[in-house]
């Protein structure tokens, strides 16, 4: 699993470039023809890997219950976002990263609920496919952000 950590590592610092290379206006913009923003799409995909690693295997999430309400499948921008929650989003992208490493490594993830995903149908069976998922997850969600990029420069 060392080179699915590292992916999503380098996927992750990306975003947080994305990030510092931007305006929080553009951060919070919602460009026509789409229904989320750069940092829903960067706070989306912190909640997802917590939600896949750690709800399905039965454990707490660091996150609190109104991000993960807030950032959730099936959620969409309300309201713009502070820079101070930028700043949490942004810590976050390596946080929870580092503490499923450490609780990967550790062995903590022993049971796991299985999950039909969405996104490409497949099931999930245990946190070993769950984190081969939040891979890809973070993959389209990556060019989902460089979609949203270029509509908000253009």
């Amino acid at each position: 699993m060392d080179f699915t950590f590292q992916v999503i590592n380098n996927i992750r610092t990306i975003f947080s470039k994305i990030i510092d290379e931007n305006t929080l206006e553009d951060l919070n913009k919602v460009p026509k023809g789409f229904n989320n923003n750069i940092i829903w799409n960067i706070a989306h995909v912190v909640v997802s890997e917590q939600l896949l690693a750690y709800k399905l295997s039965g454990l707490q999430s660091v996150l609190s219950d109104e991000m993960i309400n807030k950032y959730r499948k099936d959620t969409k921008p309300e309201n713009d976002v502070t820079q101070d929650e930028v700043n949490d989003i942004k810590r976050l992208l390596f946080s929870t990263l580092e503490n499923t490493k450490a609780d990967y490594n550790n062995n903590v993830f022993k049971t796991y609920n299985t999950y039909t995903v969405s996104t490409t149908g497949n099931t999930l069976n245990n946190i070993d496919e769950a984190l081969q998922f939040i891979l890809t997850h973070e993959g389209i969600h990556y060019g989902y952000v460089l979609a949203l990029l270029k509509a908000i420069k253009n």
